[in-house]
């Protein structure tokens, strides 16, 4: 009986039994950023579940000053939530747009968002400009202290948003679809989105639940 054994035979069965080892390897870049945000916005959502729970608690605060049913304006904010549900829509093709490499589509569907961003923007600053011409500003009452954080917040963040969809069109223009630029537009779009549920729920819980008697 032949029993030699080469060197040859002992990788060939370690291959074998080990694939695992062979085959593994660091997570394409892509999931790591994808996975690396979520995290960024799940801590963006606990920061707003924070300032949901103080205006929550505040919502009566008045200090005798006006009540959200005397100052909302809830066809104008029903205006807002149409820009960015539609705006979401919007970003949505602009993904696809991406995936299916249609540099024009990618522009027109970015800059409808852009336009329905800022148009949301302007009605909330109008808003705001509004109630503080009234004597009905941040520091009336812990009520409007609250609101004008929990609103104004978002707002910032929508500001940001459109910031940055700004500079990935520049970067399309000037660097084209490549892996970097295409990840940046993954993450833009699903803060996009996130933004987009927290107005959801900013437009019930203070529009419509906050109006309530």
């Amino acid at each position: 009986m032949n029993i030699a054994v080469t060197a040859n035979d002992v990788a060939e069965v370690a291959r074998e039994a080990l694939p695992s080892v062979s085959e593994a390897g660091p997570a394409p870049k892509r999931i790591v950023v994808a996975y690396g945000f979520w995290i960024f916005l799940l801590s963006d959502i606990v920061m707003f579940s924070a300032l949901f729970a103080a205006y929550a608690a505040l919502v009566h605060a008045t200090a005798g000053g006006p009540s959200g049913a005397l100052l909302f304006n809830q066809g104008t904010a029903a205006i807002e939530t149409a820009c960015l549900l539609v705006s979401s829509y919007t970003c949505g093709m602009m993904s696809l747009s991406v995936n299916a490499r249609r540099q024009p589509a990618i522009y027109f569907f970015a800059f409808i968002t852009f336009v329905l961003g800022a148009a949301f923007l302007a009605l909330e600053l109008r808003e705001f400009a509004g109630m503080i011409s009234g004597g009905a500003g941040p520091q009336r009452s812990a009520f409007l202290s609250a609101f004008f954080t929990l609103v104004g917040c978002h707002g910032l963040h929508v500001t940001a948003g459109l910031v940055w969809l700004t500079v990935m069109m520049a970067q399309v223009a000037v660097k084209g679809l490549r892996a970097n630029v295409e990840r940046r537009l993954l993450c833009f779009a699903l803060f996009w989105h996130a933004l987009d549920i927290i107005w959801v729920w900013l437009f019930t819980v203070v529009y419509l639940i906050g109006v309530q008697p």
